[in-house]
């Protein structure tokens, strides 16, 4: 995130360690897609996710498809070999060496070890969701054979009169918006991948300027860095005043053709300002949810909530579906923490929401390409209405915001640390955070996989660090899904947090009603 935070007054005084040998040397010789000794050399972001495993959080991407009725085994392997195999990152194994990593062929390959059979614990009828949700936990926990790819499907053949998927995916191999590509293309009627280019030398325009950007915060990076970034939020004003030298960023401009633009004057000012409140943001609030995981997860998910009421709600309000569903996220929230006598008046959490810095026609290209955008929601605000403005209010405020890019450079930044200084790097997220979110649209009308309808669709992204929350919010084929994934030890029983979010927007939905529209 910080290229230029390296101001010569501080490099002076912070003797030149190990790591600033690994970070220059990896600088120059690991730049997405260049080729390894013998595959291909994996970018400095996706090496981040790599690393970033810990026994309290593994970088996975977990889901669970809900099929009706059921699919076999043998059309699962038959679909995945069809079209999964078509993008060669789910052939290949990981290679790290001391530059990182490498994408290598995996020469013993064998569908069976990446699509197996499960077999529920036996429950009473009703409690077969339970029991899903206790599998997708143990699951969630368990880490991926790194003698192979880094990707596991999970299929109960027989659940609820259909079957269930569930699936397990390491971050490194790509973010949810490339993912999304691979599910579409899992789909009865499914296109294989478009034919990779090569990238264009030449940058232009509002791409060219972010490419810019991500070079001239990406490197360099030393030691004195991450001692600075750490030291963010007790007072390192200086070190942010380090992130950009005008001068150098003047000619670097020049090079590209962005030089005496008023676009490119903005651009820096925005970078200043936006870096500034990223490393300097404050610690939200101190909660239950807050805290030093154990290495058990609980997953919960409710019902589809109709898009359609959604959508006349936030209509009504002059908010966006977005806003609505936020709101709702806090409500439940501030709910759950209030049902056990916590006092949550004026409290605030923050969540890190994953935003999409790609074009979504290149998602196919698998990798990860997003950055993080930390919202805060309004948790202690017990008023319904009063919280959807609330949000609204602060998410035009995020509108335009560099922070999301800058985030994506400091993961890439990340990925040509050695490990301890890339955590300590990381944990400024960790320290400043509650919950990691994720909003995604999916497609409007339900989905046909092996003959058989999708019926609901669920992910969720991982936690780094300490955070010890997942949430995540999916529209698709006309509903709205909430889903939890935490850590057993902070948050034993995410479905009392489920089991908020329908009231609470039957709530807003109900105040929305009762407002006096004609006056």
């Amino acid at each position: 995130m910080v290229t230029r935070i390296i101001a010569k007054k501080v490099a002076n005084k912070a003797p030149r360690r190990a790591t600033a040998k690994v970070v220059r040397k990896n600088g120059a010789d690991a730049d997405q897609g260049t080729p390894g000794p013998t595959g291909e050399r994996m970018s400095k972001v996706d090496t981040a996710w790599l690393r970033m495993d810990s026994p309290m959080n593994l970088m996975m991407i977990v889901g669970v498809w809900i099929i009706k009725p059921g699919v076999s085994y043998r059309a699962v392997c038959e679909r995945v070999e069809e079209r999964l195999l078509k993008y060669p990152r789910f052939g290949q194994r990981v290679e790290q060496d001391a530059l990182g990593a490498i994408w290598v062929r995996d020469e013993d390959f064998r569908i069976e070890r990446h699509v197996v059979v499960e077999k529920l614990r036996p429950s009473a009828k009703g409690g077969e969701q339970q029991a899903l949700q206790d599998r997708l936990g143990e699951l969630a926990v368990q880490p991926l054979d790194m003698n192979h790819p880094l990707w596991q499907f999970h299929l109960v053949e027989h659940y609820q009169g259909g079957s269930a998927l569930m699936a397990r995916i390491h971050h490194c191999i790509a973010d949810g918006i490339a993912l999304i590509a691979v599910t579409q293309s899992l789909m009865d009627g499914g296109s294989e991948p478009p034919q990779r280019t090569a990238r264009a030398s030449n940058h232009e325009g509002e791409a060219g300027a972010e490419d810019w950007i991500a070079d001239m915060l990406i490197k360099p990076f030393t030691d004195a860095a991450v001692k600075a970034l750490g030291a963010a939020g007790d007072g390192a004003v200086n070190a942010m005043e380090m992130m950009i030298e005008p001068k150098k960023g003047l000619e670097k401009g020049m090079e590209l053709g962005l030089a005496g633009s008023v676009e490119l004057a903005k651009l820096a000012y925005h970078v200043v300002r936006d870096g500034a409140a990223l490393a300097l943001m404050a610690d939200d609030s101190p909660t239950r949810l807050k805290g030093i995981p154990g290495t058990a997860k609980r997953v919960a998910w409710c019902q589809p909530v109709p898009l359609d009421e959604v959508k006349a709600v936030a209509k009504a309000l002059n908010c966006s579906i977005n806003d609505v569903l936020l709101s709702c996220v806090a409500g439940a929230i501030g709910e759950y923490l209030r049902s056990f006598g916590d006092e949550i008046a004026g409290k605030e959490i923050r969540a890190m929401v994953p935003v999409n810095l790609r074009p979504i026609e290149d998602a196919y290209k698998l990798g990860n390409r997003f950055g993080l955008a930390p919202v805060v929601l309004p948790i202690g605000i017990e008023n319904p209405v009063e919280r959807v403005y609330e949000v609204r209010r602060r998410m035009g405020e995020m509108k335009g915001s560099m922070q999301p890019l800058l985030a994506y450079g400091l993961l890439a930044v990340a990925g040509l640390l050695i490990k301890p200084a890339q955590d300590a790097m990381l944990s400024l997220f960790s320290r400043k955070t509650t919950a990691v979110m994720t909003n995604v649209p999916g497609p409007r009308e339900k989905l046909k996989f092996c003959g058989a309808t999708l019926e609901q669709n669920l992910v969720w992204v991982p936690q780094s660090g300490t955070v010890g929350l997942g949430v995540s919010i999916l529209s698709y084929g006309g509903g709205v899904q909430f889903g939890v994934i935490s850590d057993a030890k902070l948050c034993p029983d995410p479905q009392k947090i489920i089991n908020e979010f329908e009231p609470e927007f039957s709530k807003l939905a109900m105040v929305t009603l009762m407002l006096p529209w004609g006056e």
